[in-house]
């Protein structure tokens, strides 16, 4: 059974949630993975995991604003 089947949620919405949550965890991973480099003494690799970090919480942002218009409600920043 599809989870849309489950929940009565259709797919796209669902799609969209997941990458959502996958890209808030990915930014969390980079951010641990930077402190890792930085503990290392890697700057260039840390540097590197930050800028994954921050591409990812914009990625993660436009989600948010993809899902809020698809769902009419506000969702906080």
């Amino acid at each position: 059974m599809k989870p849309e089947e489950i929940t009565s949620t259709c797919n796209e919405y669902y799609d969209l949630i997941s990458v959502l949550y996958h890209m808030l965890e990915g930014a969390w991973k980079y951010d641990n993975f930077r402190k890792d480099a930085e503990r290392a003494g890697d700057q260039q690799l840390a540097q590197f995991f930050h800028e994954a970090q921050l591409e990812e919480c914009k990625r993660a942002a436009r989600a948010k604003e993809l899902l809020r218009e698809r769902i009419g409600i506000a969702v906080p920043h």
